[in-house]
This record gives structure tokens, sequence and C-alpha cells, in this order.
């Protein structure tokens, strides 16, 4: 069955660890959902591809970000603050990953008006477990707003 770029889901993962954003990659690809999966290794990458600058130019417009708030630089939290608040950005949704026992985190990634907060693994088997979690309920059952181009 081939899917039309319509049905592609674009993801954007920030993530500082090149092995680390390798397994979330991976993993997705094994995952019946069609997806395109983007990454930036930290805030500043993500905030210009979300706003299309420089090199993300071309960039797609992702349905769902995948952001930790632990970043050097621009911290998460920066990126999610202007994210929410700008309003051709604001309807993606955002998932926070936070570190375990990171109760000040979560807190502050709601506040921020995060989509949600999950614990971020730390194996491979936890990312694997994290990324079907995320097909079954994100991609499965959410339905995403139309993505401007």
């Amino acid at each position: 069955m081939t899917s039309s770029p319509e049905d592609v889901v674009s993801i954007l993962l920030v993530e500082p660890d090149p092995e680390d954003a390798g397994l979330y990659v991976d993993s997705f690809a094994d995952v019946p959902t069609p997806t395109a999966i983007h990454t930036v290794s930290d805030g500043e990458g993500a905030l210009e591809f979300l706003h299309r600058r420089g090199e993300y130019a071309d960039s797609p417009r992702p349905n769902l970000v995948l952001l930790p708030f632990r970043l050097t630089a621009v911290s998460g939290e920066a990126v999610l603050s202007e994210v929410k608040q700008e309003s051709t950005l604001k309807s993606i949704p955002v998932i926070v990953l936070t570190r375990t026992n990171a109760d000040e985190e979560t807190r502050r990634a709601y506040e921020f008006h995060a989509n949600a907060a999950l614990e971020k693994p730390d194996s491979p088997e936890g990312v694997d477990s994290l990324v079907r979690a995320i097909e079954r309920f994100w991609l499965g059952f959410v339905k995403f707003p139309t993505v401007a181009p």
C-alpha cells in the first residue's frame, strides 16, 4: 500500500544525542503509520525548523513535535513557550520528554501548554515502547489540524 504525502505524519524530533535520535528514527520506521521524522539537535534548530528559516526554509510544518526540556543554549521550555505563543505554530501538538522523577519539568511543561509530558526512556527497548505508545495514540487516534503550508 502506498501513501500519499498527505497520509504521512511529519514529526519533528529534538534530540541532542545522535545515537538516541537514531533509535527514535529506527523505531518510527517500524510502526505501521507512515511517518517522516525530521531531527534537530537543539532548541535553536527546533525554532529554525518550525519557523522554516535558514537551511529549513523548505521543511514541512510538522504534525507533532517531540521535545526534551533539557537542552543547551535555547531550552526546551523556551521552544515550547514560543511555539504555544505563535499563532502559526500553536496548534501543533508538542510532547515534552522529561527525565525520571522530573515533577518540576512536568509541571512546567503543562504550564507552557504542552499537549503531553512523557518520561524519556533510557534504553533502546524503552524508546521502542514509547514510540509504539505514541503511534497507538497520537498517530492512531488523534486527529491533527490541517498543516498550513
